[in-house]
């Protein structure tokens, strides 16, 4: 099978490959790599149905030449429905969830994706890495005793491992670029008011959840974000957006994180900041000092909202806490117990943090960070019997400590592989940019791309 989304869609468009075959092979590739506990649910007879729907269309069909007319694709379990794909968030606690399609599904499909399941998430996304206790257990592709992360771990490991080569994935605290970073993949989280919202996932945690994909190539990130920005049914008014601008960035280059990052991260990011300064792009030098307190008042606004957000849904939906994983419980009580005049004060902090954000843009356009301040993690670091909710919420800052700040900001940002480790794993960087900028963003990636400095490698898509 080719080599991305692209790829795949261009060979069907051709006539090299029918989705029928194309879906074959994903399902074939789903059951063989079951192991990897990346699929949490599939419908092998609808993807089927779907894709031989898709082969009866005529040469000529609109639908026929969407971006990625015929490519097999998966949902996540946390997120806007996809209508036939049962939700349960991870939980146990939670009957599946039949629902229509939300917008951003709706939008998947008019790009010609074709979902047939739902890939594995941590019970509510509360973590970086993806080990619902209800199963399965998500492995990183590139090492089987490793996290593929999270929350969004499922989907990192479907695509790394070949399953399917682009799939929807959401992030309110870095559950994009994570799993992505983890597995040697691109992922762009768009910015607050990019991509179609609503009616539900996309409008709930304070605008600062956002649904997209993880890729293959920046080529497919690229081609799949202007077909999910141009119909805005949100909260928000709709992202103006920037073109590429000619001019020489600034680039902020930022290798100082609290926790340190490893060395080999530092030096990927040193790398691709001289790779930047070849295509005229100028570097201007960061301190942790300048985003120190955005980042922790980001941390600070982002476990407020997740808190209170699972208790309040709990609430409505009426489910029983007790059948929740140990932590999920802890979280709950967290939410539950925090005071409406408290939780107000932390939310009076999310526009100071975007102000001061933009503040930083307007010493630099791009701030350039690493994603990870170490390799992947473990299968088991984040445990789901773990009741200190403090201990959990420090060490995913820890992990990925400005991935937050993106969300709380409001901000797009990018993570993509450049270069791998002693061990074979990816070096992976992170970019952001003001609102409005993921054609920036899409296009710094697709310079840093270019340099071919990670090879994924399992191969191209089964």
């Amino acid at each position: 099978m080719p080599s991305d989304a692209t790829a795949l869609a261009t060979a069907i468009l051709n006539g090299d490959i029918s989705a029928g075959e194309a879906m074959a092979e994903a399902l074939s590739a789903a059951d063989r790599l079951s192991a990897l506990g990346a699929v949490a649910w599939l419908d092998a007879a609808a993807g089927r149905q779907a894709a031989a729907e898709f082969d009866a269309l005529a040469p000529d069909s609109p639908r026929r030449h969407a971006v990625f007319a015929g490519v097999p694709t998966l949902a996540k379990d946390l997120g806007g429905p996809f209508a036939g794909l049962p939700l349960r968030l991870g939980s146990g606690m939670v009957e599946p969830m039949a629902a229509e399609d939300s917008c951003l599904a709706r939008e998947f499909r008019r790009a010609g994706l074709l979902p047939f399941g739902l890939t594995t998430s941590p019970e509510f996304g509360l973590s970086l890495a993806s080990e619902p206790a209800i199963g399965p257990m998500a492995h990183n592709p590139l090492e089987p005793r490793l996290s593929a992360g999270g929350s969004s771990g499922g989907a990192a490991a479907a695509v790394a491992a070949g399953i399917v080569p682009i799939a929807h994935a959401t992030d309110a605290g870095g559950s994009i670029r994570v799993p992505a970073a983890c597995c040697g993949l691109v992922g762009l989280k768009p910015g607050r008011g990019s991509v179609v919202e609503g009616p539900e996932f996309g409008n709930h945690l304070g605008g600062i959840a956002s649904e997209f994909a993880i890729c293959r190539s920046v080529r497919d990130a690229a081609r799949l974000f202007p077909v999910v920005t141009e119909v805005a049914r949100g909260p928000l008014f709709p992202t103006r957006y920037s073109e590429v601008d000619p001019r020489l960035l600034r680039i902020g280059l930022l290798t100082e994180t609290a926790p340190a990052t490893d060395p080999s991260r530092c030096e990927a990011v040193e790398l691709a900041a001289e790779t930047l300064t070849t295509h005229g792009h100028r570097i201007v030098t960061l301190d942790w000092a300048d985003i120190r307190a955005q980042v922790e008042a980001s941390d600070r606004i982002f476990r407020a909202l997740v808190t209170v957000n699972l208790a309040a849904f709990v609430t409505s939906e009426r489910l029983d806490p007790a059948r929740a994983e140990p932590l999920t419980q802890r979280v709950i009580a967290e939410g539950q117990a925090i005071a409406a005049t408290d939780f107000w004060q932390v939310i009076a902090e999310l526009p100071h943090v975007s102000h001061a954000v933009s503040g930083l843009f307007g010493r630099v356009d791009v701030l350039l960070t690493p994603m990870l301040t170490g390799p992947p993690r473990p299968i088991g670091w984040l445990p789901t019997t773990e009741t200190d909710t403090n201990r959990h919420f420090k060490a995913m800052s820890g992990f990925a400590p400005v991935s937050t700040l993106a969300n709380v900001s409001g901000c797009p940002a990018i993570t993509i592989p450049f270069g791998a480790d002693a061990e074979g794993l990816p070096l992976p960087i992170q970019m952001i940019a003001p609102i409005g900028s993921e054609g920036v963003l899409l296009a710094l990636a697709g310079l840093l791309e270019a340099e071919e400095r990670w090879t994924n490698p399992m191969g191209n898509p089964a």
